[in-house]
């Protein structure tokens, strides 16, 4: 049973920050769809933008590549279900809502404001959460 759940929670730690990736950049890249018909001149900063939320999806491979090297899953399972759960929902919400931060800036740029730079900030914010929950899995022992 500590096996099953060991390996159930290094799929869902990459599966859920896969499915967050996918959704955060789908959100992003409608919005730079919609974007390239207004002003079709500023295609680089909403393809930097739609692309943010990807690092999630990065953060789950990482762990998961690491943890698979890395532990006993026949003696550490409870652990590392509880660990992948939480670093694959934190990971999946971070890039959903960092994927509707871009979006919004996107949207943004296209108008003619300038908000690129405060937008690539913004955006860092719900990354963060991220890369805590990437640090805390790999500092596991």
């Amino acid at each position: 049973m500590n096996e099953i759940l060991g390996y159930l929670g290094l799929g869902l730690m990459l599966g859920l920050a896969g499915i967050g990736s996918s959704i955060g950049t789908t959100i992003a890249g409608n919005a730079a769809e919609g974007a390239l018909r207004v002003n079709p001149e500023k295609s680089g900063n909403y393809m930097v933008l739609s692309a943010l939320p990807a690092t999630q999806g990065i953060y789950g491979f990482v762990a998961f590549l690491v943890w698979l090297g890395k532990f006993d899953f026949s003696q550490n399972g409870a652990m590392l279900f509880g660990v992948g759960v939480s670093v694959g929902i934190v990971c999946m919400l971070s890039a959903i809502r960092q994927g509707k931060v871009c979006a919004n800036g996107i949207v943004g740029v296209s108008q003619g404001h300038d908000v690129f730079t405060n937008t690539l900030i913004y955006a860092a914010l719900p990354e963060f959460y991220a890369i805590l929950g990437l640090v805390g899995a790999l500092m596991l022992k």
